[in-house]
């Protein structure tokens, strides 16, 4: 058995990738801001990333219901916002800042959290942080949301250079069926000049389900070479 510490655990990705690892015997701990009606993992905590005060003592309440005999124990930051959406010029600071803290600082923090609570050679450690292909490229509307994934690939990038017992990476997930495309459909072109692009997505079924997603991810976390694998990676151009 295998053990999960899934923040953004109450819907999309995050919620489906729970169900999964449920369903497959292994032991799941959830973090959001709200507990689903339908949760059905280990242990649940309800909180909200952006306040940053509580974290290391919810890492450690997480680890300490981890059983001593799991083989593996993964950090899974999968939450995040695409908000503000718009042009540099129009965020406001506060805006800038939840965004930073939720993309960026939180997952920097709960991998901190996560390296100090569990010790090495307990099992096997990994942190898996969802990123996007936003991080590796200029998307105009998104400069906050590209900056911060951007600063998450290169953290993870560190983490996996300072902690050679540890595998840490970023996966691009590709373009989920959520509500952060949702957010992104609602939004103004004059905010996002590819809006279009995006609603056609969904028209068209090109988005992938959340369900698809964690299926893929957790194909992923159980590869032979996962620990060989890149420190940056896409869900959608993994090698074989």
């Amino acid at each position: 058995m295998e053990a999960y510490v899934i923040t953004g655990a109450s819907k999309g990705i995050g919620l489906a990738l729970s169900k999964q690892l449920t369903q497959a015997g292994h032991q799941v701990i959830g973090i959001a801001r709200s507990k689903p009606a339908d949760w059905t993992g280990h242990v649940f905590i309800t909180h909200n990333l952006i306040d940053m005060d509580r974290i290391s003592g919810i890492m450690a309440s997480a680890i300490n219901e981890i059983p001593q005999d799991v083989t593996a124990i993964t950090l899974v930051n999968n939450a995040g916002t695409i908000e503000p959406i718009g042009f540099a010029a129009s965020a406001q600071p506060e805006e800038l800042a939840a965004s930073i803290s939720l993309n960026l600082v939180a997952p920097m923090a709960l991998s901190a959290a996560f390296l100090r609570e569990t010790k090495p050679g307990r099992a096997k450690r990994r942190i898996v942080n969802i990123s996007s292909g936003a991080g590796r490229k200029h998307i105009a509307g998104w400069s906050a949301y590209c900056t911060g994934k951007a600063g998450l690939d290169h953290y993870t990038a560190c983490v996996d250079a300072e902690y050679p017992d540890v595998k840490a990476v970023s996966v691009a997930p590709g373009i989920i069926d959520t509500a952060m495309q949702e957010t992104i459909r609602n939004s103004g072109e004059e905010d996002f000049p590819q809006l279009e692009h995006f609603r056609d997505y969904k028209r068209s079924g090109k988005l992938s389900s959340p369900e698809e997603t964690a299926a893929g991810l957790i194909a992923l976390m159980q590869r032979p070479d996962f620990e060989e694998l890149p420190v940056v990676l896409d869900l959608r151009e993994l090698p074989q």
